[in-house]
């Protein structure tokens, strides 16, 4: 009774500030929102990128990744599939991705109540220190686009027909390869990818400012992602992920543009203070803008299919708990969301017809930094039958103790 009064205290706070419609849609749009969760969040993987500390009771194979993800979405309710690498999680041997494999974690998936989601091939492990798709070296790239193929086949087959492809192809050093033959190798070997892969399954080609190379990366850019897929033609586009821009960039200025571009688009969602950091989301006031782009530009819940941006979380934690990061996230991303969609739109294109510059700034920021949207998502869940708080119901749950003991 006491939790009831106080979600309904909160949403008459609410309802008197932004209006009892704007806040019912946000009810109903964090009701809806659904986001992959990465399998690699679950495993054995970002500790030694950090240390030799790696957090207790981390997956030990695909199937306890999968537990992990069926628990979080028991939470959530709102992670339904899963994101998985081929060579970590769809290969017998780590060198070979295998559509056995992949048909054997979907049946296990299912089972559990979920699905697989985005698929993406892995060209970043052993072999691929000359490039992936960009090398000089053709068994290489033959081996790399073979891989990619698979790829295609299993998202078509098997999971929601999503390819997501990121390269670590680069350099170091001024003249350590030639850059414009490492974009040509790139680009031709994509169009043939493309052209293996069923024109239903949506490929994303992710871009990245630097890392490994911290002299050039082959496609280092938003700009250089959409050319490339407008190069490549049918279902492909762009994966915007947070942490692979300069300091200082606007990211919901990218996505602002690459709605009015129209083409095909998802978001991997994470943290980053520093460089890639890969840390968990939080619930602040650029992610919020982010959401205001996606809401406005009508690519998260359109009723036509294909507008709709693809989400995902990419994360790998390094010192916080692993199953406490990735509820952090889905937690957070609702927040931004429910920020999002209270902001009075009709109101802040008033004063930006007027020239009232902060006038409209101050009404974004009543809606994307300041409103407390928790009683939103309270209300959401308790409709749903899911804890008020998915972080705290994990802790209370014992359910990290018994991992650690059985994952040792």
């Amino acid at each position: 009774m006491a939790q009831k009064v106080m979600v309904e205290k909160g949403l008459d706070l609410l309802r008197a500030e932004f209006g009892e419609e704007r806040v019912a849609a946000a009810v109903e749009a964090v009701k809806k929102f659904q986001v992959e969760v990465p399998s690699w969040i679950f495993g054995e993987f970002g500790g030694g990128r950090f240390g030799e500390y790696m957090p207790p009771g981390a997956a030990l194979n695909i199937e306890q990744k999968l537990d992990d993800h069926a628990l979080v979405n028991k939470l959530t309710g709102a992670t339904g599939r899963v994101a998985t690498h081929i060579l970590w999680d769809l290969s017998e041997d780590g060198a070979n991705g295998s559509l056995e494999v992949a048909k054997r974690v979907k049946t296990e998936a299912q089972k559990r109540g979920t699905d697989l989601g985005s698929i993406s091939p892995t060209y970043f492990l052993k072999g691929s220190h000359r490039g992936s798709l960009s090398s000089e070296d053709k068994p290489t790239r033959d081996r790399y686009l073979a891989q990619t193929v698979l790829g295609g086949t299993i998202a078509q087959e098997l999971a929601n027909g999503l390819l997501t492809l990121w390269f670590p192809d680069g350099s170091s050093y001024p003249g350590q390869r030639e850059l414009r033959t490492a974009y040509e190798n790139i680009a031709a070997m994509l169009k043939e990818a493309r052209n293996a892969v069923p024109n239903d399954v949506r490929i994303l080609i992710e871009y990245k400012v630097f890392e490994p190379g911290t002299y050039s990366t082959t496609i280092p850019d938003w700009g250089a992602a959409a050319q490339i897929a407008r190069d490549v033609g049918g279902n492909t586009g762009v994966l915007v992920d947070l942490g692979h821009h300069h300091h200082g960039t606007n990211i919901e200025q990218i996505v602002a543009m690459l709605i009015a571009i129209g083409i095909p688009c998802g978001f991997h969602f994470n943290t980053r203070y520093a460089a890639d950091d890969d840390h968990a989301v939080e619930p602040n006031a650029e992610m919020a803008r982010i959401f205001y782009e996606l809401v406005g530009g009508d690519v998260i819940f359109s009723r036509s299919e294909d507008r709709n941006w693809a989400f995902m979380i990419d994360q790998c934690s390094s010192r916080e708990n692993r199953i406490h990061a990735v509820l952090h996230s889905v937690d957070s991303l609702q927040l931004s969301l429910a920020r999002a969609m209270l902001l009075n739109r009709e109101k802040l294109h008033e004063y930006q017809q007027q020239d009232e510059v902060i006038l409209a700034n101050r009404c974004a920021n009543n809606a994307l930094l300041l409103a407390d949207v928790r009683p939103i998502l309270w209300k959401t869940r308790t409709e749903k039958g899911l804890p008020l708080d998915p972080v705290q119901a994990y802790v209370d749950s014992g359910y990290q103790k018994r991992i650690e003991a059985e994952r040792k």
